[in-house]
């Protein structure tokens, strides 16, 4: 097939789900051309050669933080969602309505909330719509509980006319995807609250995500960390990962330290904001920042957790830390979506006494380590390779497409 795949940022391995999938698509055998909304920064650019290099067509089209907030303020007046406006460049949608009237196209496919409103300048093209999360959901949750007050605010601000253009967006599209069952029930719940009654909304089919199960391999000899050591993997610019650090360090580690002071906490990813560098203050917690490579990381750490207070979509920082077969502890926010046992193959725990006890679990019984470490992996390579999600998203686009 030939698929014209429209992102409002550069796939990279942190846009995991856009990396991936062109890819997996590629070593498919199907053609895929790629426009996408870059920054101002020279990063986006290598993404993008790199994208180039498996002979995917790469055009960008830059939009500065300026151009953000004008897109931004230009919203407001019309009930359109800030995040829908966010990223928007009109030289992309003018592109993609000349690139989709061309008869090679097959399928366009448009990802998440901020690339969403170019739908409108497709013409005579099936358009599937990968939501990936329902970012209403996310928006509620965050206005409910999030420990930064600006990430509350912002969330409550946004989150009506959030509701309403995703509802809205169900009738625009020929097939809609995303990435569990939890987000395809509230998207449909809104459905059914904010269209009318004729309204035919397209059919959503859940896509998961994979993981790179040849990048995220355990090394042959595992590193033995000095002290027990306790990481945290995330892009530390997205508040729900900042909400998981926050909660993390000042509810859960002092439980964890009154009974193992000796304990390490580990920050990795990129843009942490003020609030979690200054965690660093503590010696034993260590804030990173971007670093080129996550998995000496993974490796070196006796368990990973994915304290998430939002369930949304699908946690990638679990699937990565099974992958390299290190033990996880998650909340049920970050786990609840996986058909991962718990006990076996993860930890799910709740609250602040719960997540302590799990991890010091963990630390204190290597047999337990061993076998979630074996079974994590087992469990990735069973459910979750992006070969297998590209196929199914191919299936998407077959129907979409009559074919």
């Amino acid at each position: 097939m030939n698929i014209l795949y429209v992102t409002p940022y550069v796939p990279s391995p942190i846009r995991t789900r856009p990396y991936n999938l062109i890819r997996a698509l590629v070593r498919l055998g199907h053609r895929v051309t790629l426009l996408t909304v870059a920054g101002t920064s020279g990063e986006d650019q290598e993404w993008a050669d790199a994208v180039r290099d498996w002979g995917v067509e790469v055009e960008l089209f830059a939009v500065s933080r300026a151009r953000s907030l004008v897109n931004c303020l230009q919203a407001v007046p019309t009930g359109e969602p800030l995040q829908a406006a966010y990223a928007h460049h009109p030289a992309m949608a003018g592109r993609l309505r000349d690139l989709s009237r061309e008869d090679s196209v097959d399928v366009v496919h448009i990802e998440h909330l901020r690339a969403a409103r170019h739908v409108g300048a497709v013409t005579g093209v099936p358009v599937v719509y990968d939501s990936v999360d329902c970012i209403s959901s996310l928006f509620e949750q965050a206005a409910e509980t999030s420990p930064q007050w600006r990430a509350r605010l912002m969330a409550a601000l946004d989150l009506g006319r959030t509701r309403r253009y995703e509802a809205r967006l169900l009738t625009r599209y020929d097939r809609v995807v995303i990435t569990s069952q939890r987000d395809r029930d509230a998207l449909e719940a809104l459905a059914h609250r904010y269209l009318p009654d004729d309204a035919r909304p397209a059919p959503i089919t859940v896509v998961t995500n994979g993981v790179d199960l040849d990048y995220f391999r355990p090394p042959a000899k595992r590193p033995k960390p000095e002290t027990p050591t306790v990481v945290f993997t995330g892009k530390m610019s997205y508040h729900a990962n900042v909400a998981a650090v926050l909660y993390f360090a000042e509810e859960v580690l002092p439980l964890i330290w009154a009974r193992d002071p000796h304990v390490r906490f580990q920050v990795v990813g990129k843009d942490p904001p003020e609030a979690v560098r200054k965690l660093a203050m503590d010696r034993r917690i260590d804030v990173t920042g971007y670093v080129e490579d996550l998995r000496p990381y993974l490796a070196g750490a006796t368990v990973a957790v994915c304290p998430a207070l939002y369930a949304v979509g699908i946690q990638n920082k679990v699937l990565e830390a099974m992958a390299m077969a290190t033990p996880v502890v998650s909340t049920p926010a970050g786990s609840s979506v996986l058909t991962a046992e718990n006990g076996q193959e993860i930890i799910t725990a709740e609250g602040e006494n719960g997540l302590a006890d799990a991890v010091l679990k963990v630390v204190s019984d290597p047999a337990l380590a061993r076998r979630l470490s074996a079974a994590g992996r087992r469990y990735v390579e069973t459910h979750h390779s992006w070969e297998a999600k590209a196929r199914r998203l191919v299936d998407v686009y077959l129907t979409a497409t009559g074919k």
